[in-house]
């Protein structure tokens, strides 16, 4: 299973890779015949989208790589990077395009060859929505974090490859004259955007940030489907990559010997670990009655009370 999501990650990211390679040329030549800001921008979106995808695909190769004893949980992080490098090539692009429009503004120049600029952003359009298919598949096998920052790259460039169309469009046949200066602004801010929303996907990963609260509710349900577990408390969860960690206490009879309390945390552990693939689960059990050390500030109150009393409110 955990082959197979790497196989799929890295399939994306050669997949990004290669219409990234197509989308640069054909851009290049088509900002030379136009003259177009926002071609222009298009063509540097497109040349950061190659760098990042080669980021991607180094990002993905190492979190596929298994733990070792200088990285014992493994190399997920390597995605998290890879997308912390990927939002500050979008900034940049961003920032350049921007500049180039302000200064498009300020003087007086015009596009040309519309029909050859249009031309090359309906491919590009046509080739983005086929990456974006294939990226969608693997997202949904592999929660790869640097492939979702990769397809947040590619559904800007539908935007952007429109936005392209529509300045040419204007500029040439409506007479517009800044439509293109002013479509590369919005394409700067659009970029800028989502490179704010990649970087805080980044960091949370980065970050240890624990479950969203639906699949955190969810995984403590499927816990009390145990009825042998009481007290489960100090749960912890994060997410690495493409892997899941959790932790958390239980309560079990003091009078139980090791061998049985044992069995039990294993068919435990074996549910979940099947109900929620990719994931390490570490349990740790208390005797009843134990009471942890005050002043603690992470530990917390029995799970299963709190989810009874959602199920009530």
């Amino acid at each position: 299973m955990t082959d197979n999501r790497a196989f799929l990650a890295r399939s994306a990211a050669f997949a990004s890779i290669a219409v990234a390679v197509v989308l640069v040329a054909l851009k290049t030549w088509a900002s030379w015949r136009t003259g177009s800001t926002a071609m222009l921008g298009s063509l540097a979106d497109s040349a950061l989208d190659l760098i990042a995808s080669l980021a991607t695909l180094a990002g993905v190769w190492i979190a596929s790589q298994p733990a070792d004893e200088d990285h014992r949980f493994g190399h997920g992080k390597a995605e998290a990077l890879a997308a912390i490098f990927q939002v500050m090539l979008i900034a940049l692009s961003a920032f350049g395009i921007a500049a180039r429009a302000i200064m498009q503004l300020a003087g007086d120049s015009q596009t040309a060859a519309a029909g050859d600029g249009i031309a090359v952003s309906a491919v590009a359009i046509v080739l983005t929505f086929a990456l974006l298919g294939w990226q969608r598949y693997v997202m949904n096998r592999t929660r790869s974090l640097a492939i979702q920052t990769d397809h947040l790259h590619y559904k800007s460039d539908l935007l952007l490859n429109l936005a392209v169309i529509a300045a040419l469009a204007l500029d040439q046949y409506a007479g517009f004259g800044i439509a293109d200066p002013l479509f590369g602004l919005a394409i700067a801010a659009w970029l800028a955007f989502g490179a704010w929303r990649g970087a805080s996907d980044a960091v949370d990963d980065l970050m240890d940030r624990e479950w969203p609260e639906d699949k955190r509710l969810a995984f403590v349900a499927a816990a009390a489907r145990h009825p042998e577990l009481s007290n489960l408390h100090d749960l912890r969860t994060r997410t690495s990559g493409n892997r899941d960690f959790v932790q958390f206490h239980v309560d079990l009879p003091p009078a139980m010997t090791v061998e049985q309390a044992h069995d039990i945390i294993e068919r435990v552990e074996t549910d979940l670990c099947r109900q929620f693939p990719g994931m390490e689960l570490l349990i740790h059990i208390d005797p009843e009655g134990h009471v942890d050390e005050p002043g603690n500030a992470l530990v917390e109150d029995d799970e299963f009370s709190k989810l009874e009393k959602e199920g009530k409110s």
